[in-house]
């Protein structure tokens, strides 16, 4: 059992303390499957801790989004300062995947930009499922894709300890193995570099980089470093290094690996021909050798991952490795906001499949790269075990694999009741909500406003602004960590309002929002739902003024059965709060604790100032670059006492024999 010790000035209130002993106690006899109905703002999030607290089992928390993740990851990390929490979601800033489209003959390249932060992340996260047993894994529903398997993750690393016998040259052949790029011009995550004796590393998944001193042929000295200016950080007795990537391979089975790559190409080949295509052929012989040669040289080729069945071993059409495979075989599995994250497992695969089996049939990749692909919702239910689904609207699927049995969170600890609910005339909708925008503005109260469409939430932002109302728009199109910063910046009073489609209804802990808007309320389909119009509803319900407006015309049938919702939970909320004398009060919650704070902290975490740069044993070219710079602005300012004592500084670096 690992040891899970949770954090926090509060102790569970309202209906927390009921769903925690019901869950807990469920979990224990042998439940296999649990839902929790909490409404929005009943702290389902600090029954999840709790529930993991007494459980003690290593746990996957999946959410249907990476915002949503980024907020858990930072609510877990301040529940659980002492565990090893990780942050797992789609590493791609943008993604345009391989495709080809035959009507018009047109092969779509695959495309794609890295957040760097997401990767060392998400690589941080399975390094510290092979370590440790106190791990909570934030992730989101792509967790479910193939990555490397984890018997080969865990077989390839570099252990170096002091006093050890291995020579300089041994360790770096084994860092190119594990997918470590030489670059001696400047240390970035992800590479090595080595000058004499000296070697050093910037791990894939770590903020800091290692060095590692040799005298001969045996290890000296271990040591962590700023990798900006070299200052040692803290003296290590042992370290292990494990690799840049998941696609790792161990050296002595590549030449398998490349014979079954080249033995599945001759029997494709012979197929494509046999039926006549001999430009499928032609295209998929050129590529696929192509790539043989660099798996040969370089242990990596761009799109490695179409050839996953081959390196991990597995047979034609068994399912590929994925993050799930990391835990041990009893972890607990919270499915959040189950009801949106459930639909999305079920659809990933499929969609896949479409779009590769027409690569597969015009000659662009192998048939094995079929198998580099999501888990089918099959395989997904069948490597979980003790599983919590969570959500303030669960579907018919979450209720059944309960049994029924569904534990409800309705009472707020804080006596706070679901919001008013209002339905006001779709004509005119954009006047009457800047209106009442700028009431709130004058009240100092946030809004939040959602639309059907990413145009008429960037429309409406911008004419917002020209009405000198600070807002901002948040959509797909958003990256993961800027999410996180608005929605901060948002909580702060940078912005008084957010406008946004999909991104404003599951999960978003937001006290400071006292009206919701929703535009187009009648306009049924999935973003009008009575699911949908609940969860909404839901973004105020933090706040003591809520009120939320619904803009229609005609009363659907969702919005009358997410006001009727609304309305039960509100009458039961009210008579509690008579019963026992409580008066509602606003949430507060600490603002500054997201995602891209933390990276922030990281970043400062390695900045040295030019005071603290003595202690280096040496200081890399680019804060050379770095001081000119700082000597050139200080000069510009007429700060010459500054500037003078920076050009010294500069010498004195430049004399130094250690300075590269």
């Amino acid at each position: 059992m690992s040891d899970f010790k949770l954090h926090s000035r509060y102790s569970p209130a309202g209906d927390q303390p009921k769903a925690i002993r019901a869950l807990t106690r469920g979990f224990n006899s042998g439940e296999k499957y649990q839902t929790l109905l909490g409404a929005t703002g009943t702290g389902k999030t600090f029954t999840m801790a709790h529930v993991i607290r007494n459980l003690e089992r290593p746990t996957l928390i999946m959410s249907h989004n990476k915002t949503l993740a980024a907020q858990l990851y930072s609510e877990f990390k301040l529940y659980f300062p002492e565990n090893a929490v990780g942050y797992f979601v789609s590493y791609y800033d943008y993604y345009q995947p391989e495709a080809y489209v035959p009507s018009r003959d047109l092969f779509i390249e695959k495309d794609a930009s890295i957040n760097q932060d997401i990767d060392r992340l998400r690589l941080a996260a399975t390094t510290r499922l092979l370590e440790r047993e106190d791990v909570i894994v934030i992730a989101s529903i792509s967790c479910i894709y193939g990555i490397g398997s984890p018997e080969a993750y865990r077989r390839m690393y570099a252990l170096a300890r002091v006093d050890d016998e291995m020579s300089r040259d041994a360790l770096l052949e084994r860092l190119v193995e594990l997918q470590y790029v030489r670059s001696d011009a400047g240390l970035r995550r992800g590479a090595f570099r080595a000058r004499g004796d000296v070697v050093e590393v910037h791990p894939a998944y770590e903020e800091i980089a290692l060095r590692i001193e040799f005298f001969g042929e045996v290890i000296d000295r271990i040591s962590l470093i700023d990798p900006l200016t070299g200052r040692r950080l803290e003296s290590l007795e042992e370290t292990t290094i494990y690799p840049a990537n998941h696609f790792v391979t161990p050296p002595e089975r590549m030449d398998g690996v490349l014979k079954n790559i080249e033995s599945e190409l001759e029997r494709r080949l012979a197929e494509l021909r046999g039926k006549g295509k001999l430009a499928e052929a032609q295209r998929l012989e050129a590529r696929t050798r192509y790539d043989i040669e660099l798996l040969a040289d370089m242990g990596f080729c761009p799109g490695v991952e179409n050839y996953a069945r081959h390196l991990s071993g597995r047979k034609p059409g068994e399912r590929p490795a994925c993050l799930l495979d990391y835990f041990s075989d009893d972890f607990l599995c919270i499915v959040d906001e189950s009801h949106q994250s459930i639909p999305q497992i079920r659809a990933m695969y499929h969609g896949d499949r479409s779009r590769k089996q027409t690569l597969v049939d015009y000659g662009f990749r192998l048939p094995s790269a079929m198998d580099n692909r999501p888990l089918t919702f099959g395989e997904w239910e069948s490597m979980i075990d003790k599983t919590l689904f969570v959500s303030a609207t669960p579907a018919d699927y979450e209720i059944e694999k309960s049994n029924g049995k569904v534990v409800e969170q309705i009472i707020r600890p804080t006596g706070l009741v679901d919001p008013k609910t209002e339905v006001s005339p779709a004509g005119g909708q954009v006047q009457d909500a800047i209106r009442r925008i700028a009431a709130q503005v004058k009240k100092g109260e946030r809004t939040l406003v959602t639309t059907l469409t990413k145009r008429l939430a960037e429309d409406l932002s911008g004419y917002l602004e020209k009405e000198d109302i600070k807002c901002s728009y948040l959509h797909s199109e958003v990256d993961t960590i800027e999410r996180v910063k608005i929605l901060n910046d948002l909580r702060g009073g940078t912005y008084n309002v957010v406008v946004g489609v999909n991104l404003l209804r599951e999960g978003l802990d937001l006290p400071e929002v006292s009206l919701v808007l929703i535009l187009d309320a009648d306009r049924e389909g999935f973003l009008r739902s009575a699911t949908s119009l609940i969860q909404t509803i839901g973004r105020c319900a933090r706040n003591v003024n809520a009120k939320v407006v619904l803009y229609a015309d005609v009363m659907t049938d969702s919005i009358r059965h997410a006001i009727k919702e609304t309305e039960r939970r509100r009458s039961i909320q009210i008579e509690h709060n008579r019963e026992h004398g409580i008066t509602p009060r606003t949430i507060e919650k600490e603002i500054g604790k997201g995602l891209d704070y933390e990276i922030a902290a990281w970043q400062r975490r390695v900045e040295t100032p030019v005071a603290a740069e003595p202690e280096a044993d040496y200081v890399t070219a680019e804060r050379k670059e770095q001081l000119k710079e700082e000597m050139n602005e200080a000069a510009e300012k007429l700060n010459f006492e500054k500037a003078a004592a920076l050009r010294d500084r500069i010498k004195a670096l430049e004399a130094n024999p250690h300075v590269p």
